[in-house]
């Protein structure tokens, strides 16, 4: 063990706790039990079984209001591996659930058994016939694919509020379609075709067209089945009129009935059962949709009522003027989107009775964009509109800001209200639909119901569609709660269905807690022909059991999630997922909502318990150690949880005394760190020059043995030289802005010159650039010993911080003679600490002074103060750019864009690109984190050539050349560059 290796018990919960009801029993602790567990390994090899109980409880949660902890957990990575795991389960007599990215809201991503990630080795998007169709794996993202199709002016038709977490093998398994499908543009209604994989093992591809012979040789009794169960329901009159009038409203409740009346053969039944079925059928491995034009000119409004009826009167007028999108929020879900960034602040005073549309028309063209706004104009005249709070102007608007702003809060549904809910209740999040004529009855009695049983009425959906969504949120620890629950949900399935002849669930899927109240809504008849269908296809039950079909009247009560209180910072987190696309760890160890999920389970144990040791064990280099603390998870949370910050906080409990002394007097000390830091990189460089990397890398690897991993770090080939001692002059007369090296740039050099010309260092490009565009800058003779204190925030070194940060704003209010000048930094993650970090660990009088500094990303100085006065006189013939994850937090990409398309005549942002979670030094304590996190935009990078790689981070830089094999550079030295009226 390393000298200084951290005790798991600083982590262990310091509160006293019961313990929960639904907590991993003990006999759990050592996770996955043999022989499972070794006969896994030896089918698929040991890094494709999952099996301690840290990784079985972090796949234990999805987004829905249900925990299953599953025996084991399989990451296989092509179709032969899923067939194996298959083949097993068949063998064992084994249940098999396949889930990708959790976002479900029912439980359909949990299994008890054998439980298959099919996100990690499933993505990828090939797009087909310039656009018009897209193959796509199942572990892409919507948010991923629509971004490739845009380029092609193409997207999906499917558009769940979930899109930038939710995958496409899930998207078509629960048949999900968001706010514009409706019954028209969903799964489908889009797919072309997919490739999936039946419970016995055998393959098939719908587009082939020998599919359905070769089915037949295959499985024979499986195409008997099906053709029997057609003639079966295309017999039945009655029941095929019921059929199709199920659907002419969106529903997802149970099978996909229709698919017999659609599809002549085997194949194309199964490909129209196949959308919906929840993986009870089969794993879908690929899926090729027909993509839709992506229409660019858009108009929205926000449109204020005085009462849901109201709303809802208007709803079918904005249907027959074209409009794609009338979305429905009531004025408890608008008053709790105050808390989604952007959401103007007066909502949270708004009446209880207001209710809003967000109306959004679509249009290829500017005739069709002023056509349809005529259109609207002509509705809104007619309309009794409200202006309840000074911010709401019920006008439509072009301005894309605007519409994200509208549509940032709507999406925000369940995260926003549910994250508002009270501290240690559980979420439901159910959705219905009815005939959009029976809107406004049905929101009325929704809202009489909820009340009625004591829960917070909410309501928000898909007005256009007649499509609903509340929540519903209760202490699952609590028996009568949980009783108050079951009752409302049995009047509400009586109500929707006896009342309005609706569906129980319109795009979220039957899930765990409707399946009991299927036969309520489609009758005996057509739900024992779904109990048949499912015994064709899968006769031995392997996948997925009592997720879409149950005989047990109270399945909806079983597997209810308690949601134990933890650190402030994550406690309203309802575990939607969303965060986990952006993560940089997602791929190696734990994702921040899995980094919830297991202190949640730390939460539910006694004190000293076997799986609470089990969880602190792994914990420590699974959630703490191998994140970056990017808080990139807080840009994609629709309430802003900042798991990174919770990490940093524990990475302050793990420090000792000592360290904390160590790491102050580094701060107070730092002019002297600074220069020994230099030196030290110059002598490496020395010795890498005279023998080579390896001697440097063992001895650092040897060092982080003995004393532990995550304080020292490892020697890297790509680490640059060390940085020239002196900086470039400048003068404080005449000065524009006053320009803040950042000590990374003070410490190391910049990348090779290439054709901008040997050892030019960022800042001699800085000030060359500023001043060829009169407005120069002046570097302040004392910046050495200085920083933006990033250096002790991320490692949680709170002593030394408050020292850093205190001394870094008392330094820039002098240079700037109080905020006069505004202070420019070149490296935007140092940008972000001096603007935004640093603020609470501030005394209240430099938060004085730390208000009237006007801190500026060099980004956006040269791309707003230098760019118009400069003239290009060269360009590249193409740029690839690495945003970093600090340009996101300051929204400087734009800016980036813009100075390399000055200097380039192609720009190019990788499809993949994200955080590269070198995070300071973090790549070099941890370099499997960043090889991890950039694979997948190294692997785009690489596909073809490009003349200049930019970012403008020195050590997202090393990371991305460690990753690429090509030297990235800042972008502003490609400016000095392009812009220089004379090459040596």
């Amino acid at each position: 063990m390393p000298l200084l290796e951290p005790d798991p018990e600083a982590l262990r919960p310091g509160t006293a706790r019961e313990p929960a009801p639904d907590r991993v029993t003990d006999r759990s602790a050592g996770g996955t039990p043999e022989p499972l567990r070794s006969e896994l390994i030896a089918l698929l090899g040991a890094d494709k079984v999952l099996w301690k109980i840290s990784d079985l409880v972090r796949y234990a949660s999805d987004a829905s209001p249900y925990r299953f902890l599953p025996r084991v957990v399989l990451v296989p990575e092509d179709l032969d591996d899923v067939s194996a795991i298959l083949s097993y389960a068949h063998g064992k007599g084994r249940d098999v659930v396949f889930r990708a990215a959790g976002t479900s809201l029912n439980g359909q991503a949990q299994g008890e058994d054998i439980l298959v990630d099919v996100r990690r080795h499933w993505t990828g998007v090939e797009v087909l016939d310039d656009g018009a169709r897209a193959r796509i794996g199942p572990g892409t993202t919507v948010m991923r694919a629509n971004v490739t199709l845009a380029r092609y002016g193409r997207l999906l038709g499917p558009d769940p509020a979930s899109a930038i977490a939710c995958t496409l093998g899930g998207v078509v398994a629960n048949n999900a379609s968001g706010m514009t499908a409706g019954t028209t543009r969903n799964s489908y209604r889009t797919l072309a075709s997919l490739t999936f994989v039946l419970p016995s093992g055998t393959v098939v591809d719908t587009a082939d067209p020998a599919a359905d012979e070769e089915l037949a040789h295959a499985e024979p009794e499986l195409c008997a089945g099906l053709l029997e169960l057609k003639a079966e329901i295309e017999a039945d009159e009655e029941l095929t009129a019921r059929i199709r009038a199920k659907y002419t409203i969106k529903n997802t409740n149970g099978y996909r009935l229709d698919a017999f009346l659609d599809g002549a053969t085997p194949v194309q039944i199964l490909r129209g059962l196949m959308v919906g079925s929840e993986g009870t059928f089969g794993f879908i491995s690929e899926v090729v949709f027909d993509t839709l034009p992506l229409d660019r000119r858009i108009s929205s409004a926000l449109l204020f009522f005085p009462s849901l009826t109201a709303a809802a009167a208007a709803v079918p007028r904005f249907n027959e003027a074209g409009a794609i999108a009338v979305e429905l929020m009531d004025g408890n879900t608008l008053r709790a989107s105050v808390s989604v960034p952007g959401v103007p602040a007066d909502w949270a005073a708004l009446p209880r009775e207001t209710t809003a549309l967000l109306v959004e028309f679509r249009a290829a063209d500017e005739a069709g964009q002023e056509a349809f706004e005529r259109a609207a104009a002509a509705v809104v005249a007619g309309l009794d509109l409200v202006r309840p709070a000074a911010s709401v102007t019920n006008a439509f608007t072009r301005d894309a800001g605007a519409i994200a702003g509208y549509w940032k809060a709507r999406k925000a549904f369940v995260t926003a209200v549910g994250g508002s809910r009270p501290s240690g209740t559980t979420l439901i999040t159910e959705d219905f639909a009815v005939p959009p004529a029976r809107l406004a009855d049905a929101c009325a009695a929704l809202l009489e119901l909820q009340s009625r049983h004591g829960f917070d009425a909410a309501v928000a959906g898909h007005a256009a569609h007649g499509n609903l969504h509340f929540l519903l949120a209760f202490d699952a620890a609590k028996p009568a709660d949980v009783t108050r629950y079951d009752a409302f949900m049995q009047e509400f399935c009586a109500l929707v269905v006896d009342r309005f002849d609706g569906s129980l669930k319109a795009e979220h899927a039957t899930g765990r807690n409707i399946a009991p109240f299927l036969e309520r809504e489609w009758g005996p008849r057509a739900t024992e022909l779904m109990w048949r269908t499912k015994q064709v296809i899968d006769p031995a039950g392997v996948l997925a059991p009592r997720i879409v079909l149950d005989r047990d009247p109270r399945a909806h009560l079983r597997g209810l999630k308690t949601i134990p209180k933890v650190e402030a910072v994550a406690d309203p987190c309802i575990e939607c997922g969303f965060c986990e696309p952006t993560c940089p760890s997602e791929d190696l160890t734990t994702t921040p909502r899995q980094r919830i999920v297991l202190r949640r389970e730390m939460m539910r144990q006694t004190d000293g318990s076997p799986v609470e040791a089990g969880l602190l064990d792994a914990y420590g280099y699974d959630a703490v150690d191998t994140c970056a603390g990017d808080s990139t998870c807080k840009l994609a949370c629709p309430v802003g949880i900042d798991t990174g910050a919770m990490m940093k906080g524990f990475r302050h409990r793990r420090h000792t005394p000592r360290e904390e002394r160590i790491a102050a007097l580094t701060a107070r000390n730092f002019r002297a760190v600074e220069a020994s830091a230099r030196l030290a990189v110059a002598a490496a460089d020395t010795v890498g020059d005279r023998v080579g990397d390896g001697p440097l890398q063992a001895v650092t690897r040897l060092a982080r043995k003995a004393v532990r991993p995550d304080l020292v770090p490892e020697w890297l080939p790509q680490i640059p030289g060390a940085a020239a001692r002196r900086l470039p002059p400048t003068s404080r007369v005449g000065a524009s802005a006053v320009y803040y090296p950042a000590c990374v740039n003070r410490i190391f050099a910049g990348p090779d010159g290439g054709d901008a010309g040997p050892g030019l260092s960022l800042a001699e490009a800085v000030v060359a650039v500023s001043g060829r565009a009169g407005r120069p800058v002046w570097i302040p003779e004392d910046v050495t010993g200085t920083c933006c204190a990033t250096i002790w925030h991320s490692k949680g070194y709170d002593a030394g911080n408050r020292i850093m940060a205190n001394r870094i704003v008392e330094a820039a209010w002098g240079w700037t003679a109080g905020g006069a000048l505004p202070l420019v930094v070149d490296a935007s993650s140092c940008t972000l600490g001096i603007a935004e970090e640093v603020v609470p660990y501030l005394t209240e009088d430099n938060r004085a002074l730390h208000r009237e500094l006007t801190v500026v990303d060099s980004l956006v100085w040269a791309a707003e103060e230098l760019l118009p006065h400069l003239t290009v006189f060269r360009t590249a013939g193409s740029a690839v750019l690495h945003p970093t994850c600090s340009m996101e937090h300051l929204g400087d990409v734009g800016q980036l864009r813009a100075l390399a398309a000055a200097c380039a005549e192609e720009v190019v942002v990788p499809d993949d690109a994200g955080c590269c979670a070198f995070a300071g030094d973090r790549g070099m304590l941890h370099k499997e984190l960043t090889d991890s996190a950039t694979a997948k935009e190294a692997a785009e990078v690489d596909r073809r050539p490009y003349d200049a790689y930019l970012s403008a981070n020195r050590m997202c830089e090393i990371g991305m050349e460690r990753a690429t094999g090509h030297p990235y550079r800042s972008a502003l030295i490609e400016l000095e560059h392009a812009t220089r009226p004379t090459l040596p």
